[in-house]
């Protein structure tokens, strides 16, 4: 098993869950299909290949009932789609997927074509949630490997127990803060007192510049920076903006879309605690739902809802923010070194360094 974030001894604000993942939130699961194949030798079109599709369904595969959601984003050079009847309607009607930019329309397709076979489609027509970073300076991202059997293998492999971190689903390819990064999670369940409510965040971390990197608040990036010699394979500069992030927060809480909003923009503050800025070039879209109010969304006429008191919401927005900030750093210690297009390699930060960096700053 991969070794977490608090496993290395980074220490973290806020109570995890059992499993510290989204799946605590009781009906989340979580699958993902992994496509590496192919060597540095590989043509353009045909590989390597360093890629792969996430799933998150709020209610498990075998429901259709939509959740209450609302998304933001905080820098817009990327994509989610089905976002406009979110906003509309106020409802995710549906799985999410995530996976690289350029196979967004083959997984929206491979999604609808699951939907229909399943009977899964809360209209006649389907509108599903598709969300995207680049993984191109890995993946032969132009030869389009992802295929509508990738999409519904995710599918096939969603559960509701441990969720894998690191290279694998969508985030197979990416790279943060210009360290092997990837697909990462973690919960916080409130006290009683707040509510006793779980939250669970899932991000595809692939964002940031190595000066930026913060972790419990200490200047990683800045005690280990990269290399001044050229980079291998044509890398983007040191010091340029990497990409993007997308990010799934889970509740139980009792929201409505215009709180659940307000639950997708305090995303931005756990980006924010690992040193992210949000460049020019990074997609960082974030989206939240309420597994709670189940089965008013196919309401015939009037229906009573639950709904949280705007006076007890703080704690999930600290929650929030905490279990973003964990998500993102457990991506990072899950990353392991990889070898991509025209021989590119990025390494995964080096764990035994940033514990004597912990040492160091008294963290």
């Amino acid at each position: 098993m991969k070794p977490r974030a608090r496993d290395l001894g980074i220490p973290f604000d806020g109570t995890p869950g059992p499993l510290n993942a989204i799946t605590d939130v009781r009906g989340v699961e979580v699958g993902v299909s992994t496509i590496i194949r192919g060597d540095a030798s590989s043509k353009p079109g045909e590989g390597p290949v360093r890629t792969g599709v996430t799933v998150v369904f709020p209610r498990g595969k075998a429901s259709a009932d939509p959740v209450f959601a609302a998304w933001f984003a905080q820098n817009g050079n990327g994509e989610m789609t089905g976002t406009t009847w979110i906003d509309e309607g106020g409802f995710l009607e549906g799985p999410v997927f995530i996976t690289n930019t350029h196979s967004v329309g083959v997984v929206r397709d491979a999604a609808i074509a699951w939907s229909v076979k399943q009977g899964k489609t809360f209209q006649p027509w389907s509108l599903p949630v598709v969300a995207e970073t680049w993984d191109g300076s890995l993946n032969d991202i132009n030869g389009f490997h992802v295929k509508p059997e990738h999409v519904f293998e995710a599918i096939e492999n969603a559960s509701s127990g441990r969720v894998p971190e690191g290279n694998v689903g969508g985030g197979t390819g990416m790279i943060c803060y210009e360290f092997k990064c990837g697909t990462g999670t973690a919960s916080r369940r409130l006290s009683a007192q707040a509510g006793g409510y779980t939250v669970g965040v899932l991000v595809q971390a692939n964002h940031g510049r190595r000066p930026e990197l913060r972790i419990a608040g200490v200047p990683v990036g800045q005690e280990i920076p990269v290399s001044a010699a050229p980079r291998a394979g044509g890398l983007p500069p040191a010091g340029e903006e990497q990409g993007s992030i997308i990010i799934i927060v889970a509740t139980d809480a009792p929201l409505l879309p215009h709180q659940l909003e307000r639950i997708a923009r305090r995303a931005t503050m756990g980006l924010a605690r690992t040193g992210a800025t949000s460049g020019n070039g990074s997609g960082d879209i974030f989206l939240a739902f309420s597994t709670e109010n189940a089965g008013v969304a196919a309401a015939p006429r009037e229906i009573h809802v639950s709904m949280l008191s705007n006076a007890r919401i703080s704690a999930l927005f600290s929650a929030t923010v905490e279990a973003t900030e964990e998500a993102i750093i457990n991506a990072l210690i899950a990353g392991e070194t990889m070898t991509g297009v025209q021989g590119r390699r990025v390494e995964a930060i080096p764990h035994d360094r940033v514990k004597e960096l912990l040492k160091k700053y008294g963290r």
